[in-house]
């Protein structure tokens, strides 16, 4: 057999190999990586300096929490935390003090930072945190709002106006939670739509514990293992909000 029969016989064998009897090649798609976007909204008013301190701390605590991968859980969550203070002074103050920081980058906020005072504004800053977390547009979002008082100075939107914007966020499958800081008074998150299973008092001395278990609520909502976040019995104990009720009184 010459050399160019030879030549063209191996080239068919190839080409049948090749094109013939090959199998399709299966790519495995890439494993799914949970998200969820963490907004805490926090009331620097003047009634909150004496506790001011724990509330910081507790806001930390819940940035490191929300990162902490327990024991037996899955690495398979990114999250970010966003901070935003807000108080009424020559007009309203909202000031982003963190804006999407991972867990692993967060630094301690501080007094050096920023400290109570002015009035509560309490409206427009739920709905400048809710436009906030749209503009960010992420597929999990957790709202914490604590504040320690009723709303008394909001400009730009009305009662009717920030329950719109709660609405919004529940549509898009977002959880919104409001902490009353040794303040169990909750006329004003009833009246814009929060509902009694996602709101709660804590009293001081429980703020850290009570945002880092909210932090591992947030945690699981990310992860899909929890369709939502709600404060249960066993939260409330923690969070000792019958002692608030009995010493600050409620309305609920």
């Amino acid at each position: 057999m010459n050399r160019a029969i030879t030549t063209i016989i191996a080239a068919v064998a190839i080409s049948a190999c090749a094109y013939g009897e090959s199998q399709p090649m299966t790519i495995s798609p890439p494993d799914k990586i949970n998200s969820v976007s963490s907004y805490i909204l926090l009331d620097r008013t003047g009634s909150m300096s004496d506790i001011w301190d724990e509330a910081l701390s507790s806001v930390n605590a819940y940035a490191t929490a929300v990162g902490t991968v327990e024991d037996g859980e899955a690495d398979d969550l990114n999250t970010t935390v966003t901070l935003a203070a807000f108080d009424f002074q020559d007009g309203f103050q909202f000031d982003v003090l963190r804006s999407g920081i991972e867990p692993g980058a967060w630094t301690e906020v501080t007094n050096d930072e920023v400290s109570p005072r002015g009035m509560t504004p309490l409206f427009d800053a739920i709905n400048r945190t809710i436009t906030m977390a749209e503009a960010d547009n992420p597929e999990k979002a957790v709202i914490v709002v604590m504040t320690d008082g009723f709303e008394n100075s909001s400009r730009e939107v009305t009662r009717e106006g920030v329950r719109a914007a709660l609405d919004r966020a529940e549509a898009r499958g977002w959880e919104v939670v409001f902490l009353g800081a040794e303040f169990a008074s909750f006329g004003d998150a009833e009246a814009v739509g929060i509902s009694g299973s996602k709101r709660m008092a804590v009293g001081v001395g429980n703020f850290q514990a009570t945002q880092e278990t909210l932090a591992r609520k947030a945690r699981s909502y990310g992860k899909g293992d929890s369709a939502d976040i709600i404060f249960d019995e066993e939260d409330r104990a923690e969070a000792g909000e019958e002692d608030v009720k009995e010493r600050t009184g409620s309305n609920r």
